[in-house]
């Protein structure tokens, strides 16, 4: 098939990525080592990063809204987590041993996340997941655990329960214990727990994939209630919201609090860390022998000095005030860049998390829920491609979706908003919307 006008340009600017990429799928399955990283037909390959820029190897200049796959609210190379690390490193990364800086770090996860009478700090959100599951079904004895349908929650073999591919490995018996629902029917929810031995229900807190199929809030309180009432664990995952929808995570800005909560990405300023927080008797089957976690860098000094320092930020400072500011802004005048350009399409989000439906023109509510009917079609997977393709060649990263920092300014936002609009028209001159 012959390359569009967008991949021609994205060769252009990117050779060294390009290069790097063949050298990469000798050594990685895909070429990657994240699955979000993998792109056709290669990835961009970045070298460093400040604030709200950061550069790859072929010194292209991007605006940030990966943002470290939603870790880094407060900015590339912040000069507070960098001196702190810094500072770290040259008494010793990891003394195989307690610290007080695991302490100070979870003292500052009790201060801001409601639901947190105790923590145990993990590596990932993905290993903080696995044990609010054993946790809950360690306490209360039960081996199921209710999830929705493409709601995230790490890669283990329980999290890809109502996945539709890449299911191979897990053994039937496992999946067995999970039960896959749609989000936002309180009755299914019901009829499962009374029909199976149901020891938790998990969900993302603000819908699937960061929010980008959003739910309403009632529902995370029908859940609430629901769990209440039957004895059964609520595990709120608020891996990418905690410290990011509030202070406090989703639990705080919705007034609903969980049994258990799993933290990460801002929690490490940056540097690997995740966390359990929650109701201290659950917590405590570890305390009581119902179960064993180990982890070589559970609680490391470097990512405790760097979530310190992000928290500390984030406890005393606007940082989530001037975030979601910034999301508000470019929410508007992507809307904005919808009519002037004639292409349906919406900006959709909640704080500083923003998401974008293009070909769809619909009536939404405050949190990006659709309301009626809507018209026209989504953009084709190969439209959405280029799009992304676009974006980079025109200086953002990423893509349709928008992880927002308190460091970007005015002058990111409208450049921004300029790289949009260029980008639809380009995907629209190749007759792909």
């Amino acid at each position: 098939m012959a390359r569009t006008a967008i991949e021609d340009r994205y060769y252009e600017l990117h050779p060294k990525s390009a290069e790097l990429y063949e050298r990469a799928k000798l050594n990685f399955p895909k070429g990657v080592t994240h699955e979000a990283r993998n792109m056709t037909p290669f990835p961009v390959h970045m070298s460093h990063g400040l604030g709200s820029r950061k550069w790859d190897v072929d010194d292209n200049e991007y605006i940030e809204y990966n943002t470290g796959h939603g870790s880094m609210i407060l900015g590339q190379a912040n000069p507070a987590i960098v001196k702190a690390v810094q500072d770290r490193m040259a008494l010793g990364t990891h003394l195989s041993a307690s610290s007080d800086l695991e302490i100070r770090w979870a003292d500052l996860v009790k201060q801001l996340i409601p639901c947190a009478e105790k923590v145990r700090f993990t590596s990932s959100g993905t290993e903080a997941v696995m044990m609010a599951m054993r946790m809950a079904r360690a306490y209360n004895g039960r081996s199921k655990i209710i999830k929705f349908f493409d709601h995230f929650h790490g890669w283990s073999d329980y999290a890809n329960a109502g996945n539709l591919t890449g299911m191979d490995g897990i053994p039937g018996e496992v999946l067995d214990t999970m039960i896959v629902l749609q989000p936002g029917d309180i009755g299914a929810v019901v009829a499962a727990i009374e029909a199976n031995d149901v020891a938790a229900v998990i969900i993302e807190s603000t819908g699937a994939h960061m929010g980008g199929t959003p739910i309403h809030p009632d529902f995370l309180q029908e859940i609430r209630d629901v769990t209440t009432k039957y004895d059964v664990v609520f595990i709120l995952d608020e891996v990418v919201t905690g410290f990011r929808s509030s202070r406090g995570g989703t639990q705080e800005l919705w007034g609903v609090t969980p049994d258990l909560c799993t933290l990460a990405k801002i929690l490490g300023g940056g540097l690997p860390g995740g966390a359990v927080a929650g109701n201290a008797d659950i917590l405590n089957t570890i305390e009581r022998g119902q179960m064993l976690h180990q982890g070589t860098f559970n609680g490391n000094p470097l990512s405790a000095v760097a979530g310190i320092a992000a928290l500390e930020m984030v406890a005393n400072g606007d940082v989530n005030e001037k975030a979601d500011a910034a999301g508000q802004k470019l929410k508007e005048g992507i809307n904005e860049v919808f009519g002037r350009v004639e292409i349906p399409g919406h900006a959709y989000g909640i704080g500083s998390m923003i998401h974008t439906r293009i070909g769809i023109d619909a009536e939404i509510d405050e949190w990006g829920i659709i309301q009626g009917t809507p018209s026209g079609t989504p953009i084709s997977k190969d439209a959405d491609h280029e799009f992304k393709m676009a974006m980079f060649n025109n200086g953002v990263d990423n893509g349709r979706r928008f992880l927002m920092m308190a460091v970007h300014t005015d002058e990111d936002i409208a450049q921004t908003l300029d790289a949009f609009e260029t980008s639809l028209k380009q995907v629209r001159e190749q007759g792909m919307i």
